[in-house]
């Protein structure tokens, strides 16, 4: 979790500062063609949280917890066809980067404009997809945490109101939102992964599991 973290910041950094958000594709593509490098590093941490997010979520499906039935398969199995999707939208800014024409060649731009089009729609749905499968992830990792008590208990509203947020990702008005939410998930993964690597949430299931069979 700490390392999706990392990666996700790598990945808005790397978008926000080429500044390619914008109305039109020519526009966009402009953008990227004049800042390639940091557009290419925002793919790149966009494909690498991908990665981790669905290596994180196999680990998941493989602790005690969820062989135990404390916890339910369905949070990481959706965490993991999160990292799927966006480790796809990640790979497309990269093949963006690699296809859109430096300033000046114009030609090249228009050669493969059919290609760069196809790319930028596919990197806009599948991170959509990505983000939307990650929120209902939480929302369905609220309900245990809810459950189980102590601190994972105060986190649980917090995850389920996070995760009902991040469905608004498709809704272009709430875009003054999408920041905000993005930076808010990032703060819950870094949260719930020092949590999973001190064993504080071991911990609390440990507890909850002592407490049921007394």
């Amino acid at each position: 979790m700490i390392l999706i973290a990392i990666a996700t910041v790598i990945a808005v950094f790397g978008r926000v500062s080429a500044n390619a958000d914008m109305p039109t594709l020519a526009e966009s593509l402009t953008a990227i063609s004049n800042d390639k490098a940091l557009y290419g590093l925002g793919g790149a941490g966009r494909l690498l949280s991908g990665i981790t997010l669905i290596a994180g979520a196999w680990f998941l499906t493989r602790s005690w917890i969820i062989r135990e039935r404390l916890g339910t398969p369905l949070a990481p199995i959706l965490f993991m066809v999160s990292g799927v999707f966006t480790a796809i939208s990640g790979a497309c800014a990269m093949g963006l980067t690699m296809l859109v024409s430096s300033p000046g060649e114009s030609g090249l731009l228009v050669a493969v404009n059919s290609t760069l089009e196809t790319l930028s729609t596919l990197r806009w749905v599948t991170g959509k997809i990505g983000f939307t499968f990650a929120g209902l992830a939480l929302l369905v990792a609220a309900r245990y945490q809810w459950k189980v008590g102590g601190t994972l208990r105060r986190i649980a509203p917090v995850s389920a109101i996070l995760g009902i947020a991040m469905q608004f990702i498709w809704v272009d008005a709430a875009t003054i939102m999408h920041s905000i939410i993005g930076a808010l998930f990032f703060v819950w993964l870094l949260l719930i992964g020092t949590m999973l690597f001190t064993g504080r949430v071991e911990r609390h299931f440990v507890a909850y599991l002592d407490s049921a069979r007394s």
